[in-house]
């Protein structure tokens, strides 16, 4: 059972990935753009990408997604996809934070780390993590928020590495403060390799999703659940 094939999508970002891990070995991983494709076609590269490795459907243990936070469009489009999947193939739903996958770029740090993506509106969607070891995945030790980079930076109190894909926009912000250090953001960036791997540990827990129910996790209300909640209080 722990030679678990993984069938992992990345879609929280607008540089998506799908990738097939076996024995947390990478056996293939492409890049597509989430946004710019609809959940059929996503769908359909899964199926190249199974071909071109000379694997079948049924020779998969589970899929693993990332549930956010990130781009509201990309995680939709993964979510549908992933839990089609599941369901026509009868296989184990696995959801990973979007940020607990991304964490796994600074494995090899020893410390505390903070991977952070872009949540626009000038804020950052970030939490932070512990690594014990150089061979230990980051342990997790706060919920995921969207925070200005200020208010983010001011209250890091000890070393700590920042890294993702909104240090290439905040760079200059998160270096105000001398406890941070910063890994140069295309060294970390989403990937499905990372939500392979923490999938992996998630199935073998019986860790899983019920595809009927699994929803996004935004962090933050979308433009149209904000456009609704003004709509209704300006009709009470």
């Amino acid at each position: 059972m722990d030679r678990l094939l993984i069938l992992a999508l990345e879609t929280s970002t607008g540089c998506g990935s799908i990738a097939l891990t076996r024995d947390e070995q990478l056996l293939a991983e492409v890049t597509l753009k989430p946004e710019r494709v609809h959940s059929r076609r996503l769908l359909g590269t899964v199926s190249w990408l199974l071909e071109a490795l000379g694997l079948a459907w049924q020779d998969l243990d589970g899929i693993g997604i990332s549930m956010g936070p990130g781009s509201f469009t990309g995680l939709r489009i993964g979510l549908a996809a992933a839990k089609g999947l599941a369901m026509a193939a009868d296989l184990p739903l696995v959801g990973i934070s979007s940020l607990d996958a991304l964490s796994l770029a600074c494995m090899g740090h020893v410390g505390q780390v903070c991977p952070v993506l872009d949540a626009r509106k000038e804020e950052v969607y970030a939490a932070l993590y512990e690594t014990p070891a150089p061979d230990r995945y980051p342990r997790r030790l706060c919920p995921d928020r969207a925070v200005r980079p200020e208010e983010l930076t001011a209250s890091i109190d000890r070393p700590t590495l920042v890294a993702g894909p909104a240090v290439a926009i905040y760079e200059d912000v998160f270096r105000q403060n001398d406890y941070v250090e910063i890994l140069s953001a295309p060294l970390a960036h989403p990937r499905a390799l990372y939500v392979a791997l923490l999938a992996r540990e998630r199935l073998l827990a019986n860790e899983l999703l019920d595809p009927a129910l699994a929803v996004p996790e935004y962090v933050r209300a979308s433009e149209a659940e904000i456009s609704l909640l003004e709509k209704k209080r300006k009709d009470q």
